[in-house]
């Protein structure tokens, strides 16, 4: 072990911790510590040489199958009191959000994660599931040395992994949280090696009931990397109606996709509604940061249609259509109820000029 300057240290963790992993909640282990930690701890995990951080944001190493390689991470605790830190590898995952992660901390790796092999330290113990459990004193760092070994007939490409410590809060409480800071591990398997993505769209129409307003299509897609190596994305979405008219275009960008894993997005466009669009999705995959991948790199094309009925706009014409026979109904109710009126009348004074003819009718004859 040896002692970092705090403001040295404090530096160095903020520049190159290569890896944080969010905070949650997950089952207690057994076996660990049951001494809370103390408040206000602060730690870095970074990759070394044999004997202290050598400026490196991560590991990297292309291996061939069967073959092994040893490598080293320091784990500084900044804080002002002891600490005790779970050291382990894991398998890489991409979270929803896009950005790296390792799997949880109970979950068994079994890709590169079960590949790694954290070594012995001195005052260390074995660490329930893997690794171990270091406890490092205040201001100081611990060199932990790495062994990664390839089985036999292990697949050429990306075997995404990483190391990290973990901050074990103890406690005897049936769950705790989980704070993690670690270092990723890039590791390749010699051969052939393929950018591909697999891409996958549904399309829905979503109409403006203003009439004279555009409606809106959603893009819901789906990447899948069919490759064996990570690689960003390019999205352009296109979209036009009947005979190419009412275009719209959107676009997007996706940092990472590891190899069989897929991410999801969504894209909106203005259009107007044509009763059916044609549309197309151009997936193109990129390197990512000092990846070296193949020359070529071929986009993946996906059509999809999408039906854009004009809903609002049937119904403003179907309105158009029927005022003229609603002006006519009614005129000729109207027309109708005067009409019903008038005969009312000359009925009502029929009636009574025929009561009023029939006394002067008789008194006549009374004179004769």
């Amino acid at each position: 072990m040896h002692r970092l300057p705090r403001p040295v240290a404090v530096l160095r963790a903020l520049a190159v911790a290569a890896l944080a992993v969010a905070a949650g909640a997950v089952p207690a282990t057994a076996g660990l510590p049951s001494t809370p930690a103390p408040p206000g701890t602060t730690w870095a995990l970074e990759p070394a040489d044999g004997s202290e951080a050598d400026g490196r944001v991560s590991l990297r190493h292309v291996l061939e199958d069967g073959a092994s390689v040893a490598d080293h991470v320091v784990l500084t605790n900044f804080s002002d009191h002891e600490a005790t830190f779970a050291v382990y590898a894991s398998d890489g995952i991409v979270d929803e959000a896009g950005s790296f992660d390792l799997l949880p901390p109970d979950t068994e790796p079994t890709g590169g994660g079960s590949w790694v092999e954290v070594g012995t330290v001195t005052g260390a113990e074995p660490r329930p599931g893997g690794g171990i459990l270091l406890t490092t004193p205040a201001g100081s760092s611990t060199v932990v040395p790495l062994e990664v070994t390839v089985p036999a007939g292990a697949t050429p490409g990306d075997h995404p992994a990483g190391v990290v410590a973990e901050l074990v809060q103890g406690g005897d409480a049936t769950l705790r949280m989980s704070s993690r800071v670690g270092v990723r591990l890039h590791l390749r398997v010699a051969g052939e090696v393929r950018g591909e993505l697999g891409p996958d769209v549904v399309a829905t129409y979503s109409p403006s009931w203003n009439p004279f307003a555009p409606g809106t299509v959603t893009v819901d897609y789906t990447l899948e990397n069919t490759g064996n190596v990570r690689v960003g994305a390019d999205v352009d979405v296109s979209l036009a109606g009947p005979f190419g008219v009412g275009g719209g275009a959107a676009s997007a960008e996706h940092r990472e996709v590891l190899p069989g894993q897929e991410l999801t997005g969504t894209v909106r466009l203005e259009a107007w509604p044509l009763v059916v669009g044609s549309g197309q999705l151009v997936a193109t995959p990129l390197g990512v940061g000092e990846d070296e991948l193949p020359a070529q790199l071929l986009p993946a094309t996906v059509d999809f249609r999408v039906w854009a009925v004009p809903w609002s706009q049937l119904l403003v014409l179907a309105l158009l259509a029927a005022a003229p026979l609603l002006v006519v109904r009614l005129r000729r109710r109207s027309a109708a109820r005067v009409q019903a009126r008038i005969d009312a009348a000359v009925a009502a004074a029929t009636a009574e000029a025929a009561a009023g003819a029939g006394p002067v009718a008789a008194e006549s004859a009374d004179v004769r």
